[in-house]
């Protein structure tokens, strides 16, 4: 019975030992040496007195050493807490101290990067180098430093800490919100286990399959791509790739049967020229993270010609909610399906009863497979989660179901579409991105008195992230644009980075003195077009 993420690993083992797990590059493991792998870990993680609960952050790109280190903290009953490799120091100094993280594995770059911020990290005790002998690399006082090589030879015999119920926390996945930092979802054993048994029940997924991983591992969509290729058998190839072309090359050189991919990389790899055939042994593909458009889809089906399409929509909090079947693609244009297998999508009114065919409310998602809430931060969570609607009222301790915050409409068959996002969170390059965040940085420069961030429809990037400043320095604002634009490469993550920065004597602001959003989101809604 597979009840624990570490489970999904060690069922195949016993089922298909000698099947490829995982594969980088030249590297590759079957099910019985990741096991292995995967035990070995654990037993060094009991060497650091790790503790049941315990987080542990990963901050690597799509390595083997990544995956190990994640189903090993399940194994010894940690929390493992993936961080987007491209995210720059104050954001993994937020992230470690809101869950107080313990461990950190990284590689030597992402280590001498963090060295500003090192002292603002009191809990930090352990850093594990995936890359280095550790010997030349600058430390801290109260923080341990060691290569992966040590510490993957560590021995212990101390009892394993091991998860007791599937409703464990295994995992914390941190995602924006609208308003400040972003937030940790608390996922647990049931979560994942089960999210990876629905979705491959759709996807119809066996142990022949190739999957091609392309998404960062802390997306929960990234990382699904692992769940259900490991409960399956199959076989999982990471890609962090340079180019799209890079994804086109990946397919060819492991005959790729599944592949998952967000709205702008999709466009990125309709306008590359596909060596005939190429697309032909793709059995599937997958897409979430915003809206495929209809000339990309029609193209793909084209280029990927034995593909069957899945058309998405997930929330973190409830992992994945719902798809369109591949054989209503062409019936229900737009549409984003219906609720996944062990998932049941409402569509509601603010006073919680459900609303009529063609009525648009907000999407509320029920079931085993809604989160644990957010760690550390009752309010948020209270906001978010609340009591399911149409519960008898009987139940004392009802279910909590997740309020989505979008608004969508169901058709008389059942099948639903989304109509707008309710909050002024922006949704760029398949992220979803909180204006404060990007504002937060923005308000550092020294030259900056008011700031704003809106997402401007673009056709690459679903939006486009533009930055509405004032400046104190009015005579030179071609340096003010510049200067500002490189305080924000060293700051934020790629993708956060304002596509165009413009400066202004003065912002808008309504009646409440608050800058005016709606006003700059209907001034530049066409400023990329």
């Amino acid at each position: 019975m597979t009840t624990f993420v570490h489970d999904l690993i060690s069922k195949s083992s016993e089922t298909f030992p000698s099947n490829t797990a995982l594969t980088l590059k030249e590297q590759q493991l079957n099910y019985r040496e990741l096991d292995e792998k995967v035990n070995d870990i654990a037993a060094s993680y009991r060497v650091l007195n790790i503790e049941r609960y315990q987080r542990v952050g990963i901050y690597l790109p799509k390595t083997i050493e990544n995956v190990i280190s994640m189903f090993a903290c399940s194994k010894a009953g940690a929390v493992f807490v993936p961080i987007n490799p491209v995210l720059k120091a104050p954001q993994v100094q937020h992230i470690a101290n809101d869950c107080d993280i313990k461990i950190i594995i990284t590689n030597k770059a992402r280590f001498k990067a963090l060295q500003p911020v090192l002292a603002s990290l009191p809990e930090l005790v352990n850093v594990i180098l995936t890359d280095s002998d550790a010997s030349d690399v600058e430390t801290i006082e109260h923080v341990s430093v060691m290569s992966w090589s040590y510490f993957a030879n560590l021995t212990c015999d101390k009892a394993e800490p091991s998860p007791i119920t599937g409703n464990d926390m295994a995992a914390i996945l941190y995602t924006s919100g609208s308003t400040g930092k972003p937030k940790g979802v608390v996922l647990s054993h049931s979560n994942i286990v089960l999210g990876a048994k629905s979705v491959a029940e759709y996807l119809q997924n066996t142990a022949n399959d190739k999957v091609l991983a392309v998404l960062p591992l802390s997306f929960d969509y990234g990382l699904s791509q692992l769940t259900t290729s490991f409960l399956v058998g199959a076989e999982c190839i990471l890609l962090d790739y340079l180019l799209p072309n890079d994804v086109i090359k990946a397919i060819v050189k492991y005959k790729i049967t599944g592949l998952a991919a967000v709205p702008p990389l999709w466009s990125q790899l309709c306008k590359l020229n596909w060596p005939e055939g190429v697309g032909n042994t793709i059995r599937y593909f997958t897409n979430s993270g915003g809206a495929l458009s209809t000339t990309n889809l029609k193209q793909l089906r084209t280029l990927m010609p034995n593909a069957a399409p899945y058309l998405m929509y997930g929330l973190t909090e409830a992992f994945r909610s719902t798809y369109l079947s591949p054989d209503e693609v062409d019936n229900r244009v737009g549409s984003m399906g219906k609720a996944i297998p062990n998932a049941e999508v409402l569509v509601v009114r603010k006073d919680g009863s459900e609303c009529d065919v063609d009525e648009a409310g907000e999407l509320v998602h029920k079931g085993p497979l809604v989160s644990l809430g957010y760690w550390n931060a009752a309010d948020k969570t209270a906001e978010r989660f609340k009591p399911a609607p149409n519960q008898p009222q009987g139940i004392i301790n009802p279910e909590l179901a997740v309020f989505s915050g979008d608004s969508v409409k169901r058709d008389q068959d059942g099948y639903l579409y989304f109509v707008a996002r309710a909050d002024e969170m922006m949704k760029t390059s398949g992220y979803r991105i909180s204006p404060m965040e990007i504002e937060e940085v923005l308000y550092q420069h020294e030259e900056i008195t008011e700031a704003a961030t809106i997402g401007v429809p673009h056709a690459e990037l679903g939006q486009a992230i533009l930055a509405i400043v004032c400046s104190n320095n009015q005579s030179d604002l071609d340096s003010v644009e510049k200067s500002l634009l490189k305080h924000c490469q060293k700051q934020l993550a790629n993708y956060m980075v304002p596509k165009k920065i413009i400066v202004l004597s003065a912002l808008p602001h309504n009646a409440n003195g608050k800058i005016d959003r709606n006003k700059l989101n209907q001034e530049y809604k066409n400023y990329f077009s």
